[in-house]
């Protein structure tokens, strides 16, 4: 009877895992492909790091027609529990996959920080620790940049149709008619993923463009595009953005702010073409929010430092604002230096991020929309305790579901921030490095602060164990927290 229990578990498992595994196989063979590119490109300018993408997209596919093997003989949809494991464990899985070639350069990193590189860039974090950047070959810086913007599209379709479908953290309030898993909704998700895929291409290639007629080199305008447009931060330089002029400065926090914004609002403003479908309090919020804290800075840091030029002050104020709150992570100096005011400014700013899908993180602006109505009702209802008042956003009433899913990632996402803070001082991390160094990994910005991991500084320095807290950190955040928790619970496996 026992076997028989055994064996019927068994066998419910591998039902549950089989369907995963093969798409996560197919992922594998994307992965692996992507990996003749950064070769292609070490091939034409006689770089000679093409076998170690050689081996490692062979390596990957071994990997992903292994977990193809067992086939899937007819067509099928995915269920809840199923797309749980399958968003975290395909973000596992393919982060491997792209360290591998980083552990078989001629500039070889160890398994930790390949790991840890691949993880920050895939995740769109932009945390590194890899220094001496301009002096590395060319396919390398290439093959990171890509990880980026693989990563940044990954996000959106993700934030579009996977976690709206799951009810995570509130998402549910963006649900699409694509956002569904059902065989009926396939072909409108077909539609949504080809759209989301011309208009990520489209954002890229003007921005390159841009950058191109502003200065930078091709290989730059590139890598900086990529990188710019996913919100991911990766630089070609140790100076990050620090060695361009303001011009291009001023490009990256446009395009910053374009990828920090809903992707879905510009897929129906193309398709409506008119001014009204433009219309969205998220974003709304996202750009008043951005405004008043760049005029904010950029007043106090002219009222407070003489021999300031003005323009410059506000170019530098608007771009490393614009990139923290997008969590691209770029920076264009090191802002600690701006003094007490703007290291604390920068620190809350971290939290806040972009806006539901786009390609940034943090604990995004909707949340503190909904906590503000929250808030807002709840004097209602001292005032007057026998009204009838509901709580509405973007015209639409919001359940009260979707209002305890977004207080259950807030509370979850503090305690995780906490839990990890005190991990990480454990490996001997001071408290400002511990701190914001969690806070920068569950929000995927990038630097932290203090001398250590600051703007200015690397993640180098950091033992193996605190690199791979911060890699399960960087995971969380970017699968918006309950996605990977929920498969640690008895629950998950038991059902």
């Amino acid at each position: 009877m026992t076997a028989m229990v055994g064996m019927q578990k068994t066998s419910l498992l591998f039902k549950l895992i089989r369907p995963v595994f093969y798409v996560c196989g197919i992922l594998a063979f994307i992965m692996a492909a992507l990996m003749l590119v950064p070769a292609a490109y070490a091939l034409l300018s006689d770089d000679h790091e093409y076998q170690a993408f050689l081996i490692g997209s062979a390596l990957t596919a071994f990997a992903g027609m292994l977990m193809m093997a067992p086939g899937y003989d007819e067509p099928f949809s995915l269920t809840a529990r199923q797309l749980y494991l399958l968003t975290s464990l395909s973000w596992l899985l393919l982060s491997f996959f792209s360290a591998l070639p980083l552990t078989l350069t001629h500039h070889p990193l160890t398994l930790t920080d390949a790991v840890f590189e691949a993880v920050s860039g895939i995740t769109t974090t932009g945390s590194t620790v890899m220094h001496g950047l301009h002096e590395l070959p060319g396919s390398l810086l290439l093959w990171r940049s890509m990880l980026q913007w693989v990563g940044g599209f990954g996000v959106i379709g993700m934030a579009v149709s996977v976690l709206p479908f799951l009810r995570v953290g509130g998402m549910r309030l963006f649900q699409t008619e694509s956002s569904d898993w059902s065989d009926k909704s396939l072909p409108r998700f077909r539609d949504l993923a080809r759209a989301l895929m011309i208009l990520y291409f489209s954002l890229t290639f003007c921005c390159a463009m841009s950058y191109f007629l502003a200065g930078m080199t091709p290989f730059d305008a590139v890598n900086h595009a990529m990188t710019t447009v996913s919100t991911g931060g990766y630089a070609t330089d140790d100076s990050s953005m620090g060695r361009f002029d303001n011009g291009i400065l001023w490009i990256a926090t446009l395009f910053m702010m374009l990828g920090g914004m809903p992707f879905m609002l510009f897929i129906r403003f193309m398709n409506e073409r008119r001014p009204a479908s433009l219309k969205d309090e998220q974003t709304k919020g996202f750009i008043l929010i951005v405004a008043g804290l760049v005029i904010l800075l950029t007043l106090e840091r002219l009222l407070t430092t003489d021999h300031l030029n003005a323009f410059d002050t506000l170019t530098h104020v608007a771009f490393n604002i614009v990139s923290v709150i997008t969590t691209t992570g770029y920076a264009s100096g090191d802002y600690t230096q701006w003094g007490v005011f703007s290291i604390t400014l920068f620190f809350f700013v971290t939290f806040i991020g972009g806006c539901s899908g786009s390609t940034s993180g943090g604990m995004k602006i909707f949340r503190f929309q909904l906590s503000w109505l929250f808030l807002k009702d709840q004097m209602n209802r001292l005032v007057h305790p026998h009204g009838i008042s509901r709580v509405t956003y973007n015209g639409k009433a919001v359940s009260d579901d979707i209002m305890s899913s977004a207080v259950a990632f807030s509370f979850l996402f503090f305690i995780t921030l906490v839990i990890t803070t005190l991990i990480l001082s454990l490996t001997g991390l001071d408290f400002v490095s511990s701190f914001t160094g969690a806070a920068t990994a569950l929000t995927n910005v990038g630097p932290g602060l203090g001398d250590i991991i600051g703007p200015a500084g690397n993640f180098a320095p950091l033992t193996d164990t605190a690199k791979w807290i911060l890699c399960f950190a960087m995971v969380l955040g970017r699968l918006e927290l309950l996605t990977v928790m929920v498969l640690l619970t008895p629950v998950f496996w038991r059902g």
